[in-house]
């Protein structure tokens, strides 16, 4: 138990995290298309532009699904990149995978958010000086935040790296259709657990799986904040 409580804490910092990500997303894709709409007076063109704005995020979404989906054996069909309405929902792109067994259809709808999230903190790392921006907060140093934040102004080519971020940290995340097989990986998992725990295995599991969450929590809070400071303004 003393070795469970630290990555239960770890996990609901992760939770937590991603779940902040998530509200900030849907938040800005619903106002953002309503600032489409208030700009043109027109629901299709506004539909168009608020598309091409997300567009670099919506192809490196699409791609990433397909490439793993190639890496891992499984065949895609039609990809789309034009924006479409499903019922009430807005589809700005897709593309067709064959059903496959849930592990690899459970990587490749989070492919995406893997691909996504390591360009993001690769961009905020080396452009925006996340680092120090994260270990300022972590301090309380608030004058540093704001030195910090003031040199990314000076990036070279500053709002071109803003607008990637921008478009691909608000595209990343998994729709509806990219996480149907996560509940069958979910109970796999708990089925694992139970048998390491049966055979007397989980100490040791439990002592590298806490390295492993805590820089995935280290991470995502790197991502987070790269997200959040683009999002912000």
């Amino acid at each position: 138990m003393n070795a469970i409580g630290p990555i239960l804490v770890l996990l609901l910092q992760l939770l937590t995290v991603l779940a902040l990500l998530s509200v900030a997303d849907r938040w800005l894709h619903r106002h953002l298309q309503g600032v489409m709409f208030l700009l043109t007076g027109d629901e299709e063109l506004a539909l168009w532009l608020y598309a091409m704005i997300l567009f670099p995020g919506v192809l490196l979404h699409e791609m990433s699904h397909a490439l793993t989906a190639k890496l891992l054996g499984v065949k895609i069909g039609r990809m789309r990149l034009l924006p479409s309405r499903a019922d009430r929902r807005i589809q700005l792109g897709f593309v067709a995978v064959q059903d496959t067994d849930f592990l690899r259809a459970s990587l490749i709808g989070a492919a995406p958010l893997l691909v996504g999230s390591i360009v993001v903190i690769v961009i905020g790392h080396f452009i925006f000086g996340t680092p120090e921006i994260v270990a300022a907060l972590a301090d309380g140093t608030w004058l540093s935040v704001f030195e910090e934040l003031a040199l990314i102004l000076k990036a070279p080519d500053v709002w071109l790296w803003v607008y990637l971020v921008f478009t691909i940290a608000n595209t990343m995340l998994p729709s509806r259709s990219d996480v149907h097989a996560w509940p069958a990986l979910a109970v796999a998992g708990i089925v694992i657990a139970g048998l390491l725990i049966y055979v007397g295995l989980a100490q040791v599991v439990l002592a590298g799986a806490g390295q492993v969450l805590t820089g995935a929590v280290q991470w995502v809070v790197l991502l987070g904040a790269s997200t959040l400071l683009v999002d912000l303004p």
